[in-house]
């Protein structure tokens, strides 16, 4: 499912990685917790993310009202040991990137149910 549209500017943090395949009970409950976590920050807007179970690689996209908000849910201590905790055990790799969205449109097929 598509996030909505928010109304820019604001930001994007954009999280690719590679998973282990190691610990994936764990895994789960630890990134359900933090998805529940992030979405009771201040200026938390949402989130969209993909995996490929075939190669491990997934994309999560989380959008930020503003950089201090963003910046806060960085440095909170939860998010911070499960950060720790997917260094040492569920990542063999991953790239963090910043975005500023400037602007956004989307498009919506109205005789296909995913466009509803």
């Amino acid at each position: 499912m598509l996030a909505p549209l928010y109304d820019p500017p604001y930001f994007a943090v954009i999280f690719t990685a590679i998973r282990t395949g190691l610990d994936e009970a764990e895994y789960a409950r630890t990134a359900a917790m933090m998805d529940e976590k992030a979405a009771t920050m201040p200026g938390y807007l949402g989130v969209e993310s993909t995996r490929d179970l075939a190669t491990g690689l997934g994309i999560t996209v989380s959008y930020w009202r503003d950089e201090a908000s963003l910046l806060a849910w960085k440095r909170d201590v939860e998010h911070t040991a499960a950060r720790d905790m997917g260094r040492a055990r569920w990542y063999t790799a991953y790239a963090t990137r910043i975005a500023r969205v400037e602007r956004e449109y989307d498009y919506r097929n109205p005789d296909h149910p995913a466009g509803e």
